[in-house]
This record gives structure tokens, C-alpha cells and sequence, in this order.
């Protein structure tokens, strides 16, 4: 079991930049694969950046060059530092964690532990 908690969100300008967390406690000494996801109400949560135990990621096309993935396995601690942001990149940003590898890793059904989320919104 492993429990996550993320922070980090705000209101910023297009352009700006923000830097997301997601404290992870529990089981961390287990190897986790871990992902940022976003939602918009009415909307299907969408995958944005994955990142696995040997640190090898992977991103959304829409957030390629922009959104860096990153870990820090010292504090327990995944991040997500936005840079370039458009007001189409608001939404609630969720952090997830799976011990398995998943074969479809962008897909919320790969996850089994998931954080309440911190709100990004980018105004024009």
C-alpha cells in the first residue's frame, strides 16, 4: 500500500511556470511505477507523463518539450515541472502509482493508487 499526496497547484498566467509534488508514503521502499494524469470536469482523465523505476519516461504529445517528469527515491517524492503552460493545460492533476508494469502505462486502468489531486488553471 502506498499513499499519495500531491501539492504544487495554483493560477499562473500562460507562459508561467509551475512545479507539481506528490509526497508518496507507505511502502516506498517497494519499486513503483508512476504516473501524472489530468482531468476537466466532463471529461475522461488523460495521461500525461509516466516515469518507471529506472527512470525512463514518457509524455503526453501535448506536453512533449514543455512538462518534465522527474523522482526523487531519497524523499519519496515524484514531481512534474511545467514550463510554457497554455490555458488548455487547466485542469486537476492527479498522481498514480502502480508495483506492476503496466503494458498500457498512459491509461488510468494501469493504476491502483492514486492522490486526491491539486488544481492547475492558466489563464490567457
Amino acid at each position: 500500500q502506498v499513499h499519495l499526496v500531491e501539492s504544487g497547484g495554483g493560477s499562473v498566467q500562460a507562459g508561467g511556470s509551475l512545479r507539481l509534488s506528490c509526497a508518496a508514503s507507505g511502502d516506498t521502499y517497494r519499486r513503483y511505477y508512476m504516473g501524472w494524469f489530468r482531468q476537466i470536469p466532463k471529461k475522461e482523465r488523460e495521461g500525461v507523463a509516466t516515469i518507471d523505476s529506472n527512470g525512463n519516461t514518457r509524455y503526453a504529445d501535448s506536453v512533449k518539450g514543455r512538462f518534465t517528469i522527474s523522482q526523487d527515491n531519497a524523499k519519496n517524492t515524484l514531481y512534474l515541472e511545467m514550463n510554457s503552460l497554455k490555458p488548455e493545460d487547466t485542469a486537476m492533476y492527479y498522481c498514480a502509482a502502480t508495483r506492476y508494469f503496466p503494458f498500457f502505462p498512459m491509461t488510468t486502468n494501469s493504476y491502483n493508487y492514486w492522490g486526491q489531486g491539486t488544481q492547475v488553471t492558466v489563464s490567457s
